[in-house]
Parts: C-alpha cells; structure tokens; sequence
C-alpha cells in the first residue's frame, strides 16, 4: 500500500512539475510566432520611419517577423485602444508617439482608456527633437531678436501647426508661455501643409522636426534659430539649444517607444526591451537615426513609465493655460 502511495505521489508530482513547465513555456522561448505591431498612424509618417528598422532588427534577432498594422485615426486614439484591448500575450504591441500617448488625456475629458494603467511602457526608443523656423522674411535671426520682435508686436505673428491639439500646437504655447510672447495660431492638416504655409510665407514661424525641414534650411528657404535638445545635433551643428539661445529650461522632442498592453508578463517586457536596446547598439542603426536629426534613447520600462507619467501631466497643463480643446 504505502508503496502505491508513493507511486501515486510521484505521479502528482510529476503532473505539476509539467504544468508549471508548460505554464512558463511561453516565456521562456518568447516569441513563437509573428508579433502585431500597432502604429497609430497612416504608412509613411514619422512612427513608420522610425519604427520599421528597428523592428526589422528584432525579427532578425529573434526569427519571427514583427509587423507593423498601421490604424490611423482620431488622433492616435483608436489604434491606442486597439492595442490596449489584444489579448496581453506579447503578440500585439504598440508602437507610439508622444503625441499619440500624451495629447488625447489632455483634450478629452473621458477617454476609452488609461494610458498610465492600461499600457506597459518597454522603452523609449528614438527623441526627434523639434526645431523653431521662421521664414527669412521675418527679421529675426535668433530666439532674441524674434522674442523682441513678437513682444513688441503682440498677437500678430502667426504661426503654424500640424493642427488644434497637435504636438505642435503644444510646443508653441509651452514656449511662448516661457518667454512671455502672444502668437496668433494658425493650424493646418497636417506637417506637410503647415511647412509649405510656412515656406510661402502665409505664417511667420512653426515648429517641426529637423528630418522634415533641414533641406529648407540649407537652401535658405527657412531660417532655423534653435534645437529643443538638451545638445546640438551633429547634423546641424551651428544651430543652438534654446538655453544656449537664451530661453532657459524649454526643450522639447517628440519621443517614439514600444509598448504592450498593461498584463503582459514582465518577463516578455523584459525580453522586448533587451532586444530593442540592441537594435539600437547596431551601426546602421544609429547611422540611420543620426542622419535624420535624431537621438538614440533606449531607456528603462521604469524609466519610460515615468516620462509617459510626467508628458501627461505636462500636456494637461498647457492645455490648461492656452485653452488648448479637441474641436
């Protein structure tokens, strides 16, 4: 009896011993099959230039493709949702922006969502830091002298943005509230647009990213006056930080990072992020971003999840101030 007993044990045992290793299975040898990447945005913007190399990386490293859904709409806000809805198995990710994460709890009283609890933060991955333009007819070739000019003539200069509630239309107001001017906002659909009212003169001024306006620059067919880095970027090295340029503590950059949906375990976050970091460390990697006026980033999840905390707060603010609301 006590013999039948023991085999008995042993068989319970064994059982449990294979649960558990089929239970951590899935972890262990993360990923099995291909994996959704969600990008809130049409093809071709900005997200897809930044996310599609580094993603290719990670299939290469981990022999499974990671494929990028784009699902634009509603400012970000319906392909955030999709992703926080997926199964949180690791197999559907999301691939975002600031303004994609930060703007929408700004302009909605109520959303389908909370980003600071229903999505997990991998890694803040590439900065595009924003720089400030003024079309050469304006007679201001510094940060000073444009403050002056704007002080001197309060709510008359225009200037562009990619639309009401865009990362733009946010970086404008944050800085005319640090140096004290009155801009008059004139919003477009879109970067593309704002950048040709800004190149034909219908604007004075407008913010945008270096990858999008730097050839402007060099042909003289916009004025660049300062980076919101915290360092000059090497592909525009005579161009200074706002500090240097005088505006103390406003930078500004619009971040790109990888999430997954808030239940996802952390050792597959922990996987994703190890991965991502080293998509980053490659040579053509860093040669790709550097050359576009990017920063390489490569934070901690913990690390990530406070800059997502600290941008939704930042936002609110602004959106208090400049009485910035969703149209």
């Amino acid at each position: 009896m006590r013999r039948g007993i023991t085999c008995a044990g042993v068989a319970v045992v064994a059982l449990a011993a294979l649960t558990v290793a089929a239970s951590a299975q899935p972890y262990s040898t993360y990923p099995t099959k291909t994996v959704r990447v969600i990008v809130p945005t049409a093809a071709g913007g900005n997200p897809d230039f930044v996310a599609r190399p580094v993603l290719q990386k990670m299939s290469e490293s981990l022999k499974h493709t990671f494929f990028i859904d784009n699902r634009p709409g509603a400012a970000g806000i319906i392909g955030v949702e999709l992703a926080i809805r997926a199964a949180p198995d690791g197999y559907t990710l999301l691939f975002a922006a600031r303004g994609h994460i930060a703007t929408p709890p700004a302009l909605h009283e109520k959303l389908p969502y909370d980003a600071t609890r229903d999505l997990a933060p991998i890694s803040r991955l590439v900065d595009a830091p924003l720089a400030l333009f003024v079309n050469p007819s304006l007679p201001a070739r510094s940060v000073r002298e444009l403050v002056t000019l704007a002080r001197a003539r309060p709510r008359e200069l225009t200037y562009a943005s990619f639309g009401v509630g865009s990362s733009t239309h946010f970086t404008t107001e944050a800085f005319s509230a640090a140096t004290g001017i009155r801009l008059v906002h004139v919003p477009y659909k879109g970067s593309a647009p704002a950048a040709t009212a800004l190149l034909a003169g219908e604007v004075m001024l407008g913010f945008d990213a270096l990858q999008a306006t730097l050839q402007h620059v060099r042909t003289r067919r916009l004025r660049a006056l300062a980076i919101g880095a915290d360092r000059r970027i090497a592909v525009a090295p005579d161009l200074p930080t706002f500090a240097e340029a005088g505006t103390l503590g406003f930078t500004d950059v619009a971040w790109y990072g990888l999430f997954a949906p808030a239940q996802v375990p952390h050792e597959v976050i922990a996987k994703l992020h190890a991965e991502a970091i080293k998509a980053l460390a490659a040579p053509d990697i860093r040669e790709h971003f550097e050359r576009a006026g990017m920063l390489l980033v490569g934070n901690t999840p913990a690390q990530f999840t406070q800059q997502v905390r600290n941008d939704i707060a930042r936002y609110a603010k602004i959106a208090r101030e400049a009485g910035i609301r969703a149209e």
